[in-house]
Order: structure tokens, then sequence, then C-alpha cells
């Protein structure tokens, strides 16, 4: 962060908030030119502190209303159990996020279906399969409280 200064942070925080947001209202909004706001937006994506931007679907209008955490355990902790696992998991479509994490699990994975019965289905024939699980724990979302929140910068 020592790279950036007052300015790159507020279009970072302005692009966090709308990714649609055009270079000539970003400029309006930061108080500088568009050639400079322009310049200073693409550093930031060729740095690497913007890694993207996408749309936010709504997962309830695509059938994927209902969130889900798994705690994966796998069998062994050595890093080809590791490896295999995180290649076989990157290609399971239902995997938003997947982390490795320490204490009682080795994994936490955030999975959006449509249902529970849809759960099911991917639990047992998609994430007991993966390689190395040795035991899973789920978790049901109750309520969304916070979800995707940008960055404090």
């Amino acid at each position: 962060m020592d790279a950036l200064d007052r300015m790159d942070l507020r279009i970072l925080r302005l692009l966090q908030q709308d990714g649609r947001m055009n270079n000539a209202e970003i400029a309006k909004r930061v108080n500088t030119s568009p050639a400079t706001c322009h310049r200073r937006t693409q550093r930031l994506f060729e740095e690497g502190y913007v890694r993207g931007v996408r749309a936010e679907i709504a997962p309830e209008k695509v059938e994927r209303g209902s969130l889900v955490m798994v705690g994966v355990v796998l069998d062994r902790s050595t890093p080809e159990s590791f490896g295999a696992f995180e290649t076989a998991v990157r290609k399971v479509p239902a995997v938003l996020d997947c982390h490795l994490v320490a204490g009682d699990f080795d994994y936490f994975l955030k999975i959006r279906v449509r249902d529970m019965a849809d759960f099911n289905r991917l639990h047992s024939e998609t994430l007991i399969a993966l390689p190395g699980v040795r035991q899973t724990r789920t978790f049901f979302v109750m309520k969304e409280v916070i979800d995707n929140a940008p960055l404090a910068l």
C-alpha cells in the first residue's frame, strides 16, 4: 500500500462500489483530469491492485439461492494430498471459494446450490469423492448478513 496515494485509494474505493463506473465519472469524483485518472486506473490494473471487474449475479435469480459452507478434512497432511485436492476442487463449478485453513479442518468451501436436495446430490456424487477427503462437515447458511463486502481501504 506504500505505492498508493490518496487518489489511488479513492479510485479503488469507487471501482469496488461500481465496477461499471466510467473513467470520466471516476475522474470527476476524485477531482482530476480524465487522462490522469485513466493512467492511474491502468496502473492499478497492471500492477495487480485490481484483479478484475465482474458482475455480481443475484444467486436466487439463477436458482442458486442456498449458500452452504463445508469444512473438509483430508486423510493426509502432505503437499501431494493438498495439491491433488486443490486441483480437483477447482473443477467443481458449485464451489465459489476454497480456503486452506488452520484448525479442525483443512479446507473451508463456500458453495452455492439450488436447495438441500441439490447439495445432497453434489455431496454424495462429488465432494466426498474428491481426492483425499476423509470427512466433511456441512453448514447451511440461514441468513447472509455480510457477503462479498468491499475491502476497507
